[in-house]
């Protein structure tokens, strides 16, 4: 379902639950070594999907290692994004003729813990989600507003290198005709411009999706 929240040009794979025949480079293991059974586990199908939407892409499927930040590092000439939680593993990748940036983020369809709202969201975001929880509740928009800055800084940190707080960029949210259940959102970054292929964004354009239980979101800088 991921592929509904790309544009054209990205090659996807996702699961909903850990694969057998997922398995873990040699170099990989270490990022993992201590991790319990069921983080491991989501790694390993994550790093499994990623390899198959590099498949797709034409691009080398070898080991995934990790960055600064744990950012995954991809074979040159790509970009790309990871992404898991309970009940979905998901890659998404791209050509860098095509995409310069992207981040994609899951999420359960469920409500935030108390408190995590107002740890993540500005004053004025924390009165959008509380209206549209009234008005359209059948979208967990504390949750969404929780992946979507996902999404932005995974999208934002390959640019600048730069650490993105969650109060850094500021959320509005747009519901798609006739589907209530999936729409766009912009985010403002108020940490400063990213610069993208000779130009610089004060924002960023993503898309959501709530579907199967789960909260999808992504943000792509076009090339």
């Amino acid at each position: 379902m991921i592929e509904r929240i790309v544009p054209a040009g990205t090659r996807t794979s996702e699961a909903y639950e850990d694969l057998p025949e997922a398995r873990l480079f040699p170099e990989e293991e270490p990022i993992v070594k201590s991790a319990v059974a069921k983080r491991r586990g989501e790694f390993t199908t994550a790093r499994h999907c990623a390899r198959q939407a590099l498949t797709r892409l034409g691009a080398p499927a070898g080991a995934i290692l990790t960055g600064e930040r744990g950012a995954p590092l991809w074979p040159e000439g790509v970009v790309g994004s990871i992404t898991h939680c309970e009940g979905y593993r998901a890659a998404v990748v791209a050509r860098t003729a095509d995409v310069l940036s992207i981040g994609v983020d899951a999420e359960p369809a469920l409500p935030l813990p108390e408190g995590v709202l107002e740890a993540v969201a500005l004053p004025d975001e924390q009165i959008m989600v509380k209206e549209l929880l009234e008005t359209a509740p059948e979208v967990p928009w504390d949750r969404l507003l929780f992946s979507a800055k996902e999404s932005v800084y995974k999208a934002w940190f390959p640019l600048t290198r730069r650490f993105l707080e969650f109060e850094e960029a500021r959320l509005h949210f747009g519901r798609a005709e006739g589907t209530p259940l999936e729409g766009t959102f912009t985010a403002r970054l108020l940490a400063g411009p990213a610069p993208a292929g000779g130009r610089t964004l004060h924002t960023f354009d993503g898309r959501w999706l709530v579907a199967d239980g789960i909260v999808l979101s992504s943000v792509t800088v076009l090339a």
